[in-house]
């Protein structure tokens, strides 16, 4: 048996979450194992949120520069230049090298181990790597789980075979496909069908659900399907995938329950699958393959001893890496509290993240979402009243931002504390808006306080004017 290292906390997992929560543990002074088996720094860094959006970026300032006359007739025969684009996204990545990324964390006094870690018992992890060495690994304090999640592959006919892409080969494309079907209309598969299409395929689109972004109040799916369309996406809701083959030649057939599909590639956008199979958790009493339930400390529910966490999606709470980010701050300054024996009474070691999350859907329109929509507010038992917005309407002056500016708005109002409980914009650049918003919300700031913050003119926060009068 190799012999035991020790350490204060081991975190296991690299992503945003496990490096910002190893680089606070070790800001409050504990020694900190980052155990990780792939490349540091995660998939928002490498195949998710940083290089896709670094793929959109482009493609959206292409179409508002086409909205702005003087501008628009000097462009109106432009394309993005794709190689361009992938050079910059290469850079983003770091070229799928994280050298500079663990040189950092271990000059910062992190001891970051290649490897897959697993649980085996009380406060133990084992470390495996390509070889049959294995490091053992005592916690002090803390083992804080962040292996987030991975693409799901549906169990359709053919697909598994047909070497189907995901956001992973999305993200890291050398080549835009000529044709594409994207299966799944949430968030992933509206932003894929964005890139796809803005840099050059056609592009379908196909989606289960009567309406594209299912969780989100129904005017969203109609305006980012409106666009799509026209885009020049095959928008097809209410539609199932029933089988896929590859030819030889690497063509790709997509049988739907009502027709079949030709192309290059499909793109599989059709949710996740929590990383924790295979990693002991049966050893601590709890199942393998799915999300570790926590309270609001982040502790794991029904291990004893309080040493055992889960951070962002091994949670389940919300596949975002700013909440693993948001949840790294505080399990850190929780851990650091316990093994000083500092009581956790204060609200700031509790996440609050229950009904306060912000989301942006980078498409064009985008959408900005926080905290509840008007279903999710009834069903948690709050009496509701909501405020609407469509635009221009009588904001005119938002014209000037663009031609053909369209908008539209809700607020999700607690009719008996007068304070939001949620808000929704859809519309170009309404992005901007999504800290403001949460402020709101988080600050549970009451609507006859926000009436009175002003909207400088002209801009963008103007939307929120016919919101909040009344």
């Amino acid at each position: 048996m190799s012999e035991i290292e020790h350490f204060d906390a081991v975190v296991i997992g690299g992503g945003p979450g496990g490096v910002t929560a190893a680089l606070r543990l070790t800001s409050h002074g504990l020694a900190v194992a980052l155990v990780e088996d792939r490349l540091v720094g995660g998939e928002c860094h490498y195949w998710a949120c940083n290089p896709t959006k670094t793929l959109i970026r482009p493609i959206e300032i292409l179409e508002l520069a086409k909205a702005v006359p003087g501008v628009r007739e000097v462009l109106a025969s432009q394309t993005v230049d794709v190689e361009a684009v992938f050079r910059k996204r290469d850079a983003v990545i770091d070229h799928l090298v994280d050298r500079d990324i663990v040189a950092g964390l271990r000059e910062a006094g992190i001891d970051v181990i290649r490897g897959r870690g697993r649980l085996d018992g009380d406060r133990t992890v084992v470390v495996s790597d390509n070889t049959e060495h294995e490091r053992r690994l005592h916690a002090e304090h803390a083992v804080i789980l962040a292996t987030g999640t991975r693409p799901f592959i549906p169990d359709i006919d053919g697909l598994a075979s047909a070497a189907p892409w995901t956001n992973r080969e999305l993200a890291t494309m050398t080549r835009v496909p000529s044709r594409t079907v994207v299966l799944g209309g949430g968030v992933v598969g509206v932003e894929s069908a964005t890139i796809l299409s803005g840099l050059g395929s056609e592009v379908t689109l196909v989606a289960r659900g009567s309406n594209l972004l299912r969780g989100s109040e129904p005017f969203v799916g109609e305006r980012v399907a409106h666009a799509l369309k026209e885009r020049g996406v095959d928008v097809r809701c209410d539609t199932s995938v029933t089988s896929v083959a590859r030819s030889n030649s690497g063509r790709v057939t997509v049988g739907t329950t009502d027709s079949h599909l030709e192309a290059d590639k499909i793109l599989v956008a059709t949710g996740r699958s929590v990383n924790t199979g295979n990693m002991g958790l049966e050893t601590v009493g709890l199942r393998n393959d799915e999300f570790v339930a926590v309270d609001d400390h982040l502790t794991a529910l029904g291990v004893d001893g309080d040493w055992l966490y889960a951070i962002g999606d091994t949670t389940g709470r919300a596949l975002l890496s700013h909440l693993s980010q948001y949840h790294a701050g505080i399990v850190a300054d929780v851990v650091a509290s316990r093994a000083r024996g500092v009581s956790l009474d204060a609200s700031g070691l509790s996440a609050r993240d229950t009904g306060h999350l912000p989301q942006i859907v980078f498409t064009d329109p985008q959408v900005v979402e926080v905290g509840y929509t008007e279903a999710d507010a009834r069903a948690a038992g709050f009496e509701v009243t909501t405020r609407h917005a469509t635009y221009p309407g009588g904001l005119g002056e938002l014209l000037i931002l663009r031609d053909g500016f369209e908008a539209e708005a809700k607020l999700v109002i607690d009719a008996e504390r007068d304070t939001l409980l949620g808000a929704t914009f859809v519309g170009p650049n309404v992005a901007d808006l999504v800290h403001g918003a949460t402020v709101a919300v988080v600050g549970e700031v009451p609507l006859s306080v926000l009436r009175h913050v002003v909207a400088p003119h002209p801009s963008l926060s103007q939307v929120w004017n016919p919101l909040l009068v009344g």
